[in-house]
């Protein structure tokens, strides 16, 4: 059986290539190893998971349709984990038509080309952020997800819009995992737990942004990857209890499933520094800044429906991870850049 990761170069992309390739999978990872961060970092991921048989390495860009048909037809896998996607809230202000290509209409080529080959279990990423207004928390798949306050949220919840119309009229099998903040060694240089560790390695400040009035759910990628293993292996079925009349949200009449995976530990931003600082054993530089556009205050993840599903439940400790993480960021600081 044939699993196709994309954005397979990517920090959770490797992660789950690795981890499948181990195991026997026969795996074909896609990545267009572009440069929204060091390119570098992304082939360093490749080259350690070594020359396998079992692994296939295709660079193509998911928003080319002829190039993602291709492939899809030849390899024809039983199981796609999309995991592509031009990621950042941020940088959504700066180029906001990268989103469009990839996280939709990128999205649409995969999916389209899976529901056409017989992929049998179509699993996808989404985020925390599609909770976007919402403040009551912890955040349950039972909330609307409806009011982004970022470009990149708003791509997420029409993937998962999307992913249901699929399954509506292919029966195309689709499960959304709703990561929280993940984060562990060989991770994105652009989230705040790396980008974090190598300033303050370099003696250099830290900008915290809302003065440090935030919060975040943090999830190590061991965590992450059991939890997309788990769902892989199960195919969504169409809710028995789902009721047309109060449609519930996380589920449906059709094989369709969005599941929340997160740390279920929330931690003020300031705190986490603290802790970041322990591992290091250095003091953070701190600047307080202004609230970023499409931040959102606090995210915090209620992970019963995957447990319930699943038997899913996160690991490994903030202070176990951040260990790792520490360690990894001393020793690779040639590849934050």
């Amino acid at each position: 059986m044939t699993v196709l990761v994309t954005g397979g170069a990517g920090f959770i992309g490797a992660a789950v290539v690795s981890s499948l390739i181990e195991s026997g999978e026969q795996v074909v990872c896609v990545d267009n190893f572009n440069d929204y961060y060091n390119p570098g970092l992304k082939r360093k991921r490749i080259e350690l998971l070594g020359k396998k048989t079992n692994l296939k390495v295709v660079e193509i860009d998911i928003a080319e349709t002829t190039a993602v048909n291709e492939l899809i037809n030849s390899v024809k896998p039983k199981k796609v984990i999309h995991l592509a996607a031009q990621a950042g809230i941020r940088q959504a202000s700066i180029d906001p038509h990268s989103y469009g290509r990839t996280n939709l209409f990128g999205f649409l080529n995969v999916i389209e080309a899976s529901a056409k080959s017989g992929v049998e279990n179509f699993v996808f990423a989404s985020t925390s952020s599609v909770y976007g207004s919402n403040t009551t928390t912890p955040f349950s798949e039972s909330h609307t997800a409806t009011h982004p306050v970022s470009l990149y949220s708003a791509t997420k919840i029409a993937n998962e819009a999307i992913a249901h119309s699929y399954a509506a009229t292919y029966g195309l099998a689709c499960t959304g995992l709703r990561f929280f903040t993940v984060y562990g060694p060989w991770g994105r240089p652009d989230m705040a737990p790396i980008k974090f560790a190598k300033s303050i390695i370099a003696g250099q400040k830290i900008q915290i942004y809302n003065n440090g009035n935030h919060s975040r759910d943090f999830t190590y990628i061991d965590d992450i990857v059991s939890g997309i293993r788990l769902v892989a292996d199960r195919v969504a079925v169409p809710d028995p209890v789902f009721n047309r009349a109060v449609p519930s949200q996380g589920s449906s009449h059709v094989p369709w499933r969005v599941f929340n995976i997160g740390g279920e530990n929330p931690i003020a931003l300031m705190d986490f520094v603290s802790k970041l600082e322990r591992a290091l054993n250095r003091k953070a530089n701190v600047e307080f800044v202004a609230r970023q556009i499409g931040d959102m205050d606090k995210t915090s993840a209620d992970c019963s429906a995957i447990r319930k599903a699943t038997g899913w439940s996160a690991k490994v400790s903030l202070d176990e991870g951040l260990a790792n993480l520490a360690d990894w960021c001393e020793s690779n600081l040639d590849l934050l850049g």
